[in-house]
């Protein structure tokens, strides 16, 4: 019988649920003894282990930018009313995983138009660069400033400001960590440039430059969402049982020691829906690395399959007012409610995540797997890789498959859609891939639900290439319980990247190509379904569903 316990602070409420109350006690009281809130504010590298220390001594800043982060909030107001004077009122935000995922739930909240173009697919590009041109104002965000994704969007719009005999200097506002490749590029072409803290990682990044200049411009209100972090803070901070971080962590982290390590994220309520798109970023990368971690599923309802009906390796977590707990199943075991406003949210969720990585024991600061699908990528479009001949082709789809799962048999796309979900176990996961124009092609997200139903287990589904900057990590480092398919196909029409040896086309494809060779090589099932008409696209999700 799960137990429900009560937090609750200024402006907060929380819910937790588990199956044994003396066992989330011991973890709490533990975290209390050790004093990991106050360290952790106190910005103490030595919380995760020795292994750990370099790391968490440059990733830490992120604790207190409730306060430090108020300067921003005077030029973002100056720069977002010089524009208005000039008729400038589009934001464009070109940005990868902590870049973009940040401000899109900020502005989603907020009510206010944002256009992130987080992706590499030409039509999804080329429709950004088309509309309201005249108008608009294009934030480049890159901590590392080499983000290639990034690089080739600012060339775009570069080359279409251009065109259009517009000024760049006078609509490029550029987000970067200071010294950077980006940072000295854009100094050099006179664009405003924002430095942003470069003591704080880019998934921990949602109060910094990198969430408030893109929000702010587009009009959200970004002193009250600092406002709603700073009213949580004394909370997260305080070395007590009844801290809502160390409670969500320890929940988190005891869980995935029992083998629960599916999290769960459902909208009860809440005004941004899209928080759990963001938390799963932050989660996924803070966690799985290693053979462990946390694997977020975010759901599109709690009435939504992997919610109701679930599966006893989830950990049930919902945002917003609603108490939806007395629906799902008796045995539920591991879950927890949050209401809070979003500013608080955000904080509260980097607290927990780093207290989780203690309590698992891992660092959740780094992403030892990212940079392998980069390099295959890299290598794909040097032409170092060879390019893969399907298995067989089912009308307009082509199929690739790794691996000697796919029976010689297979002749269709359901024969290899089986094949591959008869792949999973009881203890896994399926993960879709999409490599195409999200907002086109936004109907392939009921493939989700759908294969949940079918398979009774955990489904995520991503945008390519914006989750190579968020699960990407997971999928390589994490348990390896996966199995992963690849949506990809051809575009309307390529588009160029100025200056660079390859289309938008190519870079994309070389993403998809590269992330599956280095999924098969950590022994992962993949299937990819390439079609070569969109009109194909039908096919594929009648074969899914």
């Amino acid at each position: 019988m799960t137990a429900w316990n009560t937090t609750k602070g200024e402006g907060f409420e929380l819910f937790f649920g588990y199956p044994d109350e003396s066992a989330f006690a011991s973890a709490v009281e533990e975290l209390v003894a050790d004093k990991v809130a106050s360290r952790l504010a106190a910005q103490d590298k030595t919380l995760w282990g020795k292994a750990a220390e370099a790391e968490a001594g440059k990733r830490l800043a992120w604790v207190s930018l409730a306060d430090t982060s108020r300067p921003l909030l005077a030029e973002i107001a100056e720069l977002r009313s010089s524009l208005a004077e000039s008729g400038v009122t589009r934001v464009v935000l070109c940005g990868m995983g902590g870049s973009s995922l940040a401000p899109e739930v900020i502005c989603g909240a907020a009510g206010v138009d944002l256009v992130v173009l987080d992706s590499s697919d030409p039509d999804f590009v080329r429709t950004a660069l088309e509309e309201r041109l005249a108008e608009t104002v294009v934030v480049v965000s890159s901590k590392s400033g080499g983000t290639v994704e990034t690089d080739s969007q600012k060339r775009a719009f570069e080359k279409a400001f251009r065109d259009a005999e517009i000024d760049p200097a006078e609509r490029i506002v550029v987000v970067t960590d200071p010294g950077s490749p980006l940072d000295e590029a854009a100094t050099s072409a006179g664009y405003r440039v924002f430095r942003a803290d470069p003591s704080v990682g880019g998934r921990y990044s949602a109060l910094t430059a990198f969430g408030l200049v893109p929000s702010g411009l587009a009009g959200a209100d970004i002193e009250a969402l600092l406002d709603e972090a700073a009213a949580i803070q004394p909370a997260l901070e305080a070395d007590g049982d009844d801290n809502p971080g160390l409670r969500l962590g320890a929940l988190l982290g005891i869980a995935n020691h029992a083998g629960v390590d599916k999290l769960v994220l459902a909208n009860a309520g809440a005004p941004y829906a899209g928080l759990g798109d963001w938390a799963e970023q932050l989660v996924a990368e803070s966690t799985g690395k290693d053979g462990l971690g946390v694997l977020p599923v975010v759901v599109e309802s709690t009435d939504a399959p992997n919610f109701v009906p679930s599966t006893p390796d989830e950990v049930l977590v919902t945002f917003g007012p609603e108490f939806v707990f007395d629906k799902v199943r008796p045995a539920s075991s591991y879950g927890a409610t949050i209401d809070a406003p979003l500013g608080a949210q955000l904080l509260l969720w980097e607290y927990a995540t780093a207290v989780a990585g203690r309590v698992i024991g891992i660092n959740p600061f780094d992403q030892p797997d990212v940079e392998s699908a980069k390099a295959a990528a890299r290598s794909m479009l040097d032409g170092a890789g060879a390019a893969p001949s399907p298995d067989y082709t089912d009308g307009h789809v082509q199929i690739y498959a790794s691996g000697d799962w796919l029976p010689d048999s297979a002749e269709s796309i359901a024969d290899a859609v089986t094949a591959l979900l008869d792949q999973v176990t009881d203890r896994g996961y399926v993960a879709v891939q999409a490599y195409l124009d999200r907002h086109r092609d936004a109907a392939l997200e009921a493939v989700r639900p759908a294969l949940a139903t079918r398979t009774g287990r955990p489904v995520t589904f991503g945008w390519g290439p914006r989750f190579l900057h968020s699960t990407g990590q997971y999928h390589k480092g994490g348990p390896a319980t996966g199995i992963y398919l690849q949506i990809t196909g051809v575009p309307v029409a390529d588009l160029d990247v100025p200056d660079r040896p390859f289309t938008f086309h190519e870079f994309l494809t070389s993403q998809a190509v590269g992330d599956g060779q280095v999924l098969a090589q950590h022994r992962r099932p993949i299937l990819r379904l390439h079609v070569t008409d969109l009109a194909a696209l039908d096919v594929v999700r009648s074969a899914l569903t």
